[in-house]
């Protein structure tokens, strides 16, 4: 291994680590909430309750989700069980981030036919340039997940929406 190399691969490590990306529940008002009243949760009914089982309680007692086997309904039952008012109803929005289909990554995008994203897509935001090429459309998108666990080749990221 040359020494530009080594550095390289050291520094994306980095990289990687910096722009891990947490997602929140649909259902929140202030970010501050979860680190501040979460904390305080003994029954974490939110995660419990997720029948997509997508909610997970990070160590510092705060939930978070993970879209790597399932996404989410947005059926509400988290912000019905939340008991300490973090999520709410009334606050109910999209996943706040991004979806983006990496094409060097994406089978479909390399003349392989794939559907894998496209099939589990319940807003139709997923769409293809004849049989290959799917891009996502933004307008149509809600950020469920429900593509990402599903492709074969991960070429589907997430991006928090700043």
């Amino acid at each position: 291994m040359q020494r530009r190399e080594l550095f390289t691969s050291v520094a994306n490590t980095f990289n990687k680590e910096e722009k891990k990306e947490i997602l929140r529940p649909p259902y929140f008002k202030n970010d501050s909430d979860f680190t501040n009243v979460c904390i305080r949760c003994q029954t974490k009914d939110c995660a419990k309750i997720c029948e997509e089982q997508i909610i997970i309680i990070q160590d510092n007692g705060t939930p978070i989700l993970n879209l790597a086997n399932s996404g989410c309904t947005y059926c509400d039952e988290c912000a019905s069980a939340c008991t300490y008012d973090v999520l709410k109803l009334e606050n109910k929005q999209n996943i706040n981030s991004i979806f983006t289909i990496d094409t060097i990554k994406c089978m479909s995008h390399n003349n392989v036919m794939c559907f894998s994203c496209k099939d589990p897509c319940l807003d139709n935001a997923i769409i293809f340039d004849g049989i290959f090429k799917p891009v996502i459309d933004e307008n149509l998108c809600t950020s469920c997940g429900f593509c990402v666990g599903v492709c074969p080749s991960d070429a589907i990221s997430i991006e928090i929406r700043g």
